[in-house]
């Protein structure tokens, strides 16, 4: 009977240290899936970080290239549109327009004039749709402001891009703009559908 107790006894202490041995493993497998994702957590608040950083940086190279673009087509705006005929006489880049009584305010890549006409020219690196509504709006405002102004010019507009898809190409000619596109280290201007636009 004594025998068979320590048997029993023997036995439970057997499965009592199984069980105290898994257990201790489930505890430090635990620690290992705890430590895991601590380490994946700051992992992710680091890609999260180089993400936003990459995303800043990616705008201001898309800023400073549109500039660059802006660059290189302004200095010969003058003498293209003067060969179609106009006979522009004056460049100016990023000019800005304010009249805080009117709440009129918008900018302009390139102005072009002369004493009967000037021409509003937004440059794009890649050129939308959203782009050019943007500009009709843009001219909208030229028109109204020149109004109170008791400027009596007509204004023309162009857009330009770097790359520019079909359906934009042909939304801006039917709208009456300018086209203008790079080609090789020089750019050509296409006109507008019909008779160019003006406001």
């Amino acid at each position: 009977m004594g025998k068979m107790q320590a048997q029993v006894s023997t036995s439970e202490n057997a499965s009592f240290e199984r069980i105290w041995a898994t257990m201790d493993m489930i505890s430090q497998r635990q620690k290992e899936t705890d430590r895991i994702m601590n380490e994946t957590a700051l992992s992710m608040k680091e890609t999260d970080r180089l993400i936003k950083d990459i995303g800043k940086q990616f705008g201001d190279f898309t800023n400073n290239f549109g500039d660059v673009v802006e660059y290189m087509i302004a200095p010969n705006l003058l003498e293209k549109f003067n060969d179609l005929g106009y006979d522009f006489h004056e460049a100016s880049n990023k000019v800005k327009v304010r009249d805080k009584k009117n709440n009129i305010k918008f900018e302009i890549d390139v102005f072009l004039q002369n004493g009967d006409i000037a021409m509003l020219v937004e440059i794009k690196s890649k050129l939308l749709i959203a782009d050019i509504n943007d500009h009709i709006i843009r001219l909208e405002k030229m028109r109204k402001y020149a109004d109170l102004r008791g400027d009596i010019r007509h204004f023309l507009g162009a857009v330009a891009g770097i790359v520019i898809e079909d359906k934009e190409r042909e939304y801006a000619l039917k709208n009456g703009f300018f086209l203008i596109e790079p080609t090789g280290e020089n750019f050509f201007i296409t006109k507008p559908h019909g008779k160019p636009k003006e406001w």
